[in-house]
């Protein structure tokens, strides 16, 4: 049989399990990364059972969790401390918060056992859906597969005129770590609300936990870097001990969603946030790429035809994905768009419908999705 050969434009999350699962089902993966080396920015990430499962299935499950918390809990508080959401988790439906380098580096250090070829500063500006990859220096490259997962702002996307429309939403997000003191809970995300503002606590690892704010685009205050932390304490006075250890070295981006009007043309497929970009408002974005990708080795790995495979793919695919990133957008609107006047009944709202049925299957069916192709570990790392 044929070797059959894949070139990956985007050395980020989605990108590298892709390379990991097809290069682990036989394919010969190469992947290009415009940066000259391959970094991850310091943050959390939140790991949920279907991304968990990936992990099992492509062998980088150990190291990118062994210094991970393992969560119990993920709640929403509003302005006066009540709980208006609790969603547990347990060794059946797991979630596991590991520093967001730990998982890149396993990923990466996984890749290369598979044999994957790893280029850097290599930028791809377009894919041919015959089968290959225009690059900025003029050469270019075939391939039975090409796989475009470059982002939310994908070039590559573009040149097989993939994008629907991109909507950069009312809030922007700032992620850092900051460092662990004595009597920092360990088990539990605490989630805070004041309005359109979101102070998000996330255990993370020895030594550090990981902090998610979310501020109104047009407070220039609220997106400033070094953070304001008088102005968050003004927001969040019960996190004031979390906001003295704010750091300097966070990032702050513009939260957007991408809708395409296709994910593959020829024998070219589109993942990742490049496909999907959502608000990290569910931490699903990463493990619903992850999911995607696992369909989509699969299906490309048992078809002889390439591009009726990824038309198949996408038809299966799109409806969870389509229904993840409706619910990551529905959340941010009801978080940054209520009325002011009536947080309260945002309040009331929100702990009765988290407490329904039909709230708790649709909050978390990316979550608990079983990947396509998923293989049980004989062995797995204890965290629970």
């Amino acid at each position: 049989m044929k070797l059959r050969t894949a070139e990956i434009v985007g050395a980020g999350l989605s990108g590298l399990v892709a390379a990991n699962r097809l290069a682990q089902l036989g394919w010969k993966v190469r992947i290009h990364e415009r940066n000259a080396e391959l970094r991850m920015f310091g943050a959390g990430i939140w790991l949920w059972e279907s991304g968990l499962k990936t992990l099992e299935t492509i062998g980088a499950y150990d190291s990118a969790v062994a210094n991970a918390r393992a969560i119990k809990d993920w709640q929403i508080r509003d302005g006066k401390g009540r709980i208006l959401m609790s969603r547990r988790a347990d060794d059946s439906d797991r979630l596991l918060l590991p520093p967001r380098a730990d998982l890149y580096q396993a990923l990466i250090d996984q890749a290369i056992k598979h044999g994957v070829e790893i280029v850097t500063s290599s930028v791809a500006i377009g894919a041919k859906p015959e089968g290959g990859i225009i690059f900025e220096d003029g050469s270019e490259t075939s391939a039975d597969l090409v796989v475009v997962a470059d982002g939310a702002y994908s070039r590559v996307r573009e040149s097989i005129l993939g994008t629907k429309w991109m909507d950069f939403g009312a809030q922007v997000g700032i992620r850092m770590l900051i460092d662990e003191q004595e009597g920092d809970i360990h088990d539990t995300l605490i989630e805070y609300w004041n309005g359109p503002w979101r102070l998000l606590y996330n255990p993370c690892t020895d030594g550090k936990n990981y902090i998610f704010l979310s501020a109104p685009v047009d407070e220039e205050r609220g997106r400033k870097i070094p953070i304001d932390k008088s102005l968050w304490i003004e927001k969040f006075p019960h996190a004031e001990s979390l906001i003295h250890r704010f750091q300097e070295s966070g990032r702050w981006d513009r939260l957007v969603n991408v809708k395409c009007r296709k994910w593959h043309e020829g024998r070219v497929a589109i993942i990742g946030d490049a496909a999907h970009a959502m608000p990290p408002n569910l931490g699903q974005a990463a493990n619903t790429a992850f999911i995607n990708v696992m369909a989509l080795a699969k299906m490309a790995t048992e078809s002889d035809h390439i591009p009726d495979a990824l038309r198949q793919w996408e038809q299966q695919q799109r409806s969870i994905t389509n229904h993840v990133q409706w619910w990551s957008y529905l959340y941010g609107y009801v978080l940054g768009n209520w009325p002011t006047s009536l947080q309260t009944l945002r309040s009331d709202f929100v702990s009765a419908i988290s407490k329904t049925e039909w709230f708790d299957e649709s909050l978390n069916r990316g979550a608990r999705h079983v990947p396509a192709g998923y293989v049980a570990p004989t062995a797995r790392l204890t965290k629970y």
